[in-house]
C-alpha cells in the first residue's frame, strides 16, 4: 500500500490503519502460540489435522525440492512436508510462533528445516529461490494479501506452485447458519477456558468473516502472475484450498 496514512484494512469488524492490524496481529499470536495447536484441535474437532493432511497431499512434495512454509510458526505443515526429503524453509513474522516451531521439531529430533522470521509481504529471499509456498490458515491476517501474493510468486522458481488453505465461507444451506452460530458463541469461550484470550479468538473469527470468498481470492491470486489457478471446498467452503502455478 502506497499510502499507510491514507487507506485502512480490516482487524476483525474493525477498520485500522495498515500499521496498527500488524501489530495487533502480532499481539494476537504472541498470546496464543503456545496453546495454539491445543485450540486448533478443538475448535475444529480435530478435523484440522485431515485438512492439513490432504493439502500437502495435493501439493505433492518431492525429496530435493525447496519449499517455503510462510506463517507456519508452529511446524504443522513444514512437519509434514519434511517426511518426504523435501528442504523446508519455515517462515513466520511472529517469533513467538516460530519459538513453538523449533521447541517441538528439537523434541522430534528434526534438525534439517530452516526457521526465519519474515514479513510474508517484503520477503528477505531472492527470485526463484522455492519451488514451492505454502501458506496454511495464515493469508488473512497478512496486513496487504495483493502483496504478500506477489512476494509469493517472485520467490518461487518458474515452474513453482503456490498452496494456500484457509477458512473461508461455506455454500451448504444450513451448515452455515449453525456454523455461524457456533464461531460467534461458542469459538471466543473455548479461548477465553483453555487460551485464557477471549478477545483473540474472537478476532480470529472476525477475520474470517471479512476474508475474501472463494471466487474472490482466486481472482487475486491470478492477479499476482499465477495461471492455472483452481481451489477447491472442503465441508462446502468454510475452509478452502486454493492453488496457482508460476508458468
Amino acid at each position: 500500500m502506497n499510502d499507510s496514512t491514507a487507506e485502512t484494512v480490516s482487524f476483525g469488524y474493525e477498520d485500522v490503519a495498515p500499521a496498527e492490524k500488524t501489530r495487533r496481529v502480532g499481539e494476537v499470536f504472541a498470546s496464543v502460540a503456545k496453546r495454539y495447536d491445543i485450540m486448533n484441535d478443538l475448535m475444529s474437532a480435530g478435523m484440522h489435522r485431515v485438512w492439513k493432511d490432504d493439502f500437502v497431499r495435493a501439493l505433492k512434495p518431492r525429496a530435493g525440492e525447496h519449499i517455503l512454509d510462510m506463517a507456519g510458526g508452529t511446524g504443522d505443515i513444514a512437519f509434514r512436508i519434511e517426511k518426504s526429503g523435501a528442504d523446508v524453509t519455515v517462515a513466520d513474522i511472529n517469533p513467538d510462533m516460530l519459538g513453538v516451531g523449533i521447541e517441538r521439531a528439537a523434541k522430534k529430533g528434526i534438525t534439517s528445516m530452516i526457521w526465519r522470521e519474515e514479513n510474508a509481504e517484503v520477503l528477505s529471499f531472492p527470485d526463484r529461490s522455492f519451488d514451492g509456498y505454502t501458506i496454511a490458515f495464515g493469508i488473512r491476517n497478512v496486513t496487504d494479501i495483493p502483496a504478500a501474493l506477489k512476494e509469493a510468486h517472485r520467490v518461487l522458481k518458474f515452474g513453482g506452485r503456490f498452496f494456500c488453505l484457509e477458512f473461508s465461507t461455506t455454500e451448504w444451506p444450513g451448515f452455515g447458519e449453525l456454523y455461524d452460530i457456533y464461531s460467534d458463541k461458542l469459538v471466543p469461550q473455548i479461548g477465553k477456558y483453555v487460551a485464557r484470550d477471549e478477545a483473540s479468538y474472537r478476532y480470529l473469527i472476525e477475520s474470517i468473516r471479512r476474508f475474501p470468498k472463494m471466487p474472490d481470492f482466486a481472482a487475486m491470486i491470478e492477479a499476482a502472475g499465477f495461471k492455472n489457478v483452481k481451489y477447491r471446498p472442503i465441508l462446502g467452503g468454510a475452509v478452502a484450498m486454493h492453488s496457482g502455478w508460476k508458468i
